[in-house]
């Protein structure tokens, strides 16, 4: 019998999976889909950042970051945030770029000239630019990859095509049912994203955490004087970043309702190219690859930040990141671990992401979600 059952092999499931094996845990993870990171890891834009407003956000980023640069499969590259900050939003930021230095996370304050000469742009409206150098990219999938494996060699078992039916807990163990049979364990981890809150109805809960739809578009190859790092003009949302010789672009869409709506929104195209025109000029000379867009799903709880740890006897989350899941999965493995093995976290104090917050209305005032 196993002594944990991990449900989700995305990036978040996996380094759960891999820290409670390591720790000598019998471990069996479940995964609906036939492979993993099937989800929203899959589909990330892959940026990791240590550029929050909250002290947890960035610590969960700053030492996930440090573990995935020691991990060669996790692809990580350093090619830095730009952040464009609007005079109307100039003290916030400034505000939490005391806040990083506080914690000894590398950002820069910036001038507009000094943002230029890493990607073009119009200055209208902006009072200043923070910069990330230890900021970047990585390979989701290489990273899950090199987790489940890792897990496997230390005993761990991983079955795919086994979708939760329905669980309970009885006699101090949880009772989980899938197609193909029954499994027992103290304790449960539900590591399933943007499905956690139809999860967590089979298990009779109200988990508040909801599917939205992103787009994520790219350019046909062209030209380009240099790598862009990944540049957010923090007044409308628009995001870009290099890939390659393409171009990647969003902005969260705030009118797009919850639900599992499937394929690329072409509508929300023409809003999004209207905000980064605006900023980037430049882009009005590129050409949209649309078979290269995506489409996936951010999983949002009503603060737009995580929940984490126990949320029942034996039952513990580590779902709704809004869209940050990635780059913060290596440090909640470790601590979803110490949960299981201390009763509580160590590494860090994760009360602020506690369900109960939802309850005693202490919502997170992350002002950095982009």
């Amino acid at each position: 019998m196993a002594r944990a059952i991990v449900v989700g092999a995305g990036i978040l499931g996996a380094a759960s999976a891999y820290r409670l094996a390591e720790a000598g845990l019998g471990v069996l993870v479940l995964e609906k889909e036939a492979t993993f990171a099937q989800g929203s890891t899959g589909r990330s834009a892959a940026g990791v950042r240590v550029q929050f407003s909250e002290p947890l956000n960035i610590l969960l980023s700053y030492h996930s970051i440090l573990e995935y640069q020691g991990i060669p499969e996790a692809g990580y590259r350093p090619i830095g945030y730009l952040f464009l900050v609007p005079e109307a939003l100039a003290g916030d930021q400034e505000e939490a770029l005391r806040t990083q230095r506080s914690l000894g996370v590398p950002v820069e304050r910036l001038t507009l000239g000094e943002a230029r000469e890493k990607v073009p742009f119009r200055e209208e409206g902006l009072a200043f630019a923070t910069f990330g150098p230890m900021d970047g990219v990585m390979d989701p999938h290489g990273a899950t990859a090199f987790y489940l494996r890792e897990a496997r060699r230390l005993g761990a078992e991983v079955r795919f095509s086994e979708p939760l039916l329905f669980a309970e807990r009885r006699g101090g163990l949880w009772r989980v049912e899938t197609p193909k049979g029954w499994y027992e364990a103290p304790f449960l981890l539900l590591c399933t994203g943007a499905w956690t809150g139809e999860v967590g109805k089979t298990l009779g809960l109200e988990i508040p955490i909801w599917p939205v739809r992103r787009m994520v578009f790219a350019t046909a190859p062209a030209p380009f004087p240099h790598a862009f790092p990944l540049t957010v003009d923090l007044g409308t949302g628009f995001y870009l970043r290099s890939e390659g010789r393409r171009l990647l672009f969003g902005r969260s869409n705030p009118h797009e309702p919850p639900g599992f709506r499937e394929g690329m929104d072409w509508a929300w195209l023409g809003p999004t190219l209207e905000a980064g025109l605006a900023r980037f000029p430049f882009l009005e000379g590129l050409s949209l690859d649309r078979r290269a867009s995506w489409w996936g799903y951010y999983e949002v709880t009503p603060d737009h930040n995580p929940i984490l740890g126990f949320v029942g006897e034996g039952l513990l989350l580590a779902a709704g990141f809004s869209g940050h899941g990635v780059q913060q999965a290596a440090m909640v493995g470790r601590l979803l671990a110490e949960e299981v093995l201390f009763g509580r976290a160590k590494s860090l104090d994760i009360t602020p992401f506690r369900l109960e917050r939802f309850h005693r209305g202490s919502l997170i005032g992350e002002r950095s979600i982009v």
